[in-house]
């Protein structure tokens, strides 16, 4: 006899299945529905009857009928709830309210203040409640998606450790579960990029990737048969704290030569500053009018564009320590795709194509033969998107729902 513990997990399941085939298939009739899924009638019209009763779906027109009583349709209602999706970064809060089908429907973004510690997580929580009073009726929102760079541990809703924001093992559901009343969800951001690449980009038929960051960190996502990969407690892929030089700088994180010190933005940033400061000449220089602080990883890839001589030296050294690792991981890993994105590789084609050759070039064969390097395929809003697929792969059922 089952328990009914396990009914109810199997309910919730069918339910999430139905909600997701309405989504994807709709406008579709009860008894298609019954059909794909191989589900009783009896399962779906209960499951579809809350559904509707929730607003999450309506009927919507009437099917053909080979025979009978012609079916009536149902189609799925994403405008008829919200969610708050967040991220934070180490300099930025951005606030977003989405609707069902991770569509922006209104975004604030701030700055994070120098706060650290628990002054950030305060100041977040202070953000969100402004943000929520300020909705027409905060009762449709279904819960709150946070995303954040570091180790979550997602299953428990913890910040296990955010060098740069101080943040050490901060329950960070469970405080917004206590504040908002909401359920409330919480994961790494290279994860969540990888989840919305999966099931809102073009990525959804494959299933085994890797998202790499590179921004102010280094990150990486990892989706092996068809799951996400997060090791025993949340921190696999943080590619940005492998060590490549043993010799080398010491990192935030305590490691000496870590792959972040070499690759991310500051660490390119830094290696600007020094060659200017030494002399060299660079456009880039001339496009910020002589302040060197203001030049940005969008003025570094106009550069790159612009054959700039310095820009390329820093673009082939960058790219000679980001894809002797991504090599590493191809050879850990076998995936069939690697979706590089983050500041430094927004909007910088020439930059992707040197890291994608110098990949495939140092790749063993047999591994290389299928495998496609790109960029991320969902443009600006894929932060927010990412973060809202942490939440919503709740709400459906997603082919991530699995965790390794």
């Amino acid at each position: 006899m089952k328990r009914t513990g396990d009914l109810k997990l199997i309910q919730e399941l069918n339910r999430s299945i139905i909600l997701d085939t309405i989504r994807l298939q709709g406008p579709i009739s009860r008894s298609d529905i019954a059909k794909l899924n191989k589900l009783s009638p009896t399962t779906v019209t209960s499951a579809v009857s809350e559904l509707i009763q929730e607003g999450l779906v309506y009927e919507d027109g009437i099917g053909h009928s080979s025979g009978g009583r012609k079916p009536i349709l149902v189609r799925f209602s994403p405008d008829s709830k919200f969610l708050i999706a967040i991220s934070i970064r180490n300099s930025f809060i951005t606030i977003a309210e989405m609707n069902l089908e991770a569509k922006v429907k209104q975004k604030e973004i701030h700055s994070t203040n120098g706060y650290s510690g628990d002054d950030v997580i305060n100041y977040l929580l202070d953000l969100i409640e402004t943000f929520l009073n300020s909705s027409i009726n905060k009762d449709l929102c279904i819960g709150i998606s946070v995303i954040t760079q570091g180790i979550v541990n997602s299953s428990k809703g913890v910040i296990r450790y955010n060098a740069e924001l101080k943040l050490k093992n901060v329950p960070l559901k469970d405080l917004l579960e206590q504040r908002f009343n909401k359920k409330s969800y919480l994961d790494n951001d290279t994860n969540a990029y990888l989840l919305a690449e999966k099931n809102f980009g073009l990525y959804n038929l494959n299933q085994n990737m890797i998202y790499i960051t590179q921004g102010d960190g280094v990150g990486a996502g990892l989706l092996v048969n068809g799951s996400i990969y997060r090791g025993h407690s949340g921190g696999a892929g943080e590619f940005g704290h492998t060590s490549i030089d043993r010799g080398g700088f010491r990192c935030e994180c305590g490691n000496i030569g870590c792959l972040e010190t070499y690759v991310s933005w500051p660490a390119i940033f830094s290696r600007i500053l020094s060659s200017l400061s030494s002399g060299k000449s660079s456009g880039m220089l001339e496009k910020v009018n002589g302040k060197m602080t203001e030049i940005t990883p969008a003025i570094f890839s106009e550069a790159l564009q612009e054959h700039d001589e310095l820009a390329i030296k820093l673009a082939e050294e960058t790219v000679s320590y980001l894809s002797a690792s991504i090599v590493n991981l191809v050879h850990l890993f076998n995936p069939e795709v690697i979706i590089i994105g983050g500041e430094v590789v927004a909007n910088n084609p020439i930059y992707l194509a040197k890291l994608r050759t110098s990949v495939l070039e140092n790749v063993m064969e047999a591994l290389s033969e299928d495998l496609e390097i790109h960029a991320p395929s969902l443009g600006d809003e894929l932060e927010m998107i990412g973060a809202a697929s942490v939440l919503l792969q709740d709400k459906f059922h997603f082919s991530l729902n699995q965790v390794y």
